[in-house]
């Protein structure tokens, strides 16, 4: 474990020295506030929810992750130090998970300073405190699925943007098998309906929609820590492939 925590420091340090973690953040919440007021039409709904800045999150993030995990492992192949990593004290596994919590508490952070918007909410009226708390829930979770497979994209290439076009596309892929035009388009076509089920499963979409709404879900739980938890196994599969 303090091989991990020596990763994270080493990251999260890098990352916040780095003048490209600011931009993300000013865009990340200028974008936050953008679609919850504009184009979520808050004001015009009249009601003292956050349903409309949670309902973006699976199509925000699909951008904005992939840009925090494309850099994970590619630049350090780019660079040439992924070799000298492996040859400190550290263990593949311990490398994948440092390198996955650092990214992972840096867009904590981000989503923590989204407060503002609830704060305004809750000065405009008195929402329901039950979905804030598990919408924020599952963004972060949401957020980690996503940058367990940006993270796995990098692993293997060492181009940058070819692991954020892969990623992105990847996480779109995982929003709209479970997206209602699309499961509407299959049931129009004839899919059974084991097809349906079978969407519904795997879409990013479907599971984080229940908890927007409120509803905590052990399956939605499950489901977002599978897709991360595979995600990391493939990447470090990858990299110990590349070790060998």
């Amino acid at each position: 474990m303090r091989n991990v925590l020596t990763i994270i420091r080493r990251e999260l340090g890098a990352t916040f020295t780095s003048p490209v973690a600011y931009v993300f953040l000013v865009i990340f919440l200028a974008l936050s506030g953008f679609f919850t007021f504009m184009i979520g039409g808050f004001f015009l709904r009249n009601e003292a929810d956050l349903s409309s800045f949670f309902f973006w999150f699976p199509w925000l993030f699909i951008l904005l992750v992939p840009a925090v995990g494309m850099r994970q492992w590619a630049e350090e192949r780019r660079q040439g130090t992924l070799e000298l990593l492996f040859t400190m004290p550290v263990s593949i596994p311990e490398a994948v998970l440092g390198k996955f919590l650092a990214g992972w508490i840096f867009l904590g952070i981000a989503l923590v300073l989204t407060c503002p918007i609830v704060f305004t909410v809750c000065y405009l009226g008195s929402p329901d405190p039950g979905p804030i708390a598990t919408g924020y829930t599952g963004c972060f979770l949401l957020a980690g699925a996503y940058l367990a497979i940006s993270g796995m994209t990098s692993a293997f290439t060492r181009n940058q943007i070819v692991s954020f076009i892969t990623s992105t596309v990847l996480c779109l892929l995982l929003v709209l098998i479970g997206f209602p035009p699309v499961t509407n388009l299959l049931l129009k076509w004839g899919a059974p309906a084991w097809t349906l089920d079978l969407s519904a499963d795997l879409s990013v979409f479907y599971h984080f929609t229940g908890m927007q709404r409120g509803v905590f879900d052990l399956r939605d739980i499950v489901y977002f820590l599978s897709l991360t938890a595979f995600a990391l196994f493939v990447t470090g599969s990858v990299l110990k492939n590349r070790r060998a």
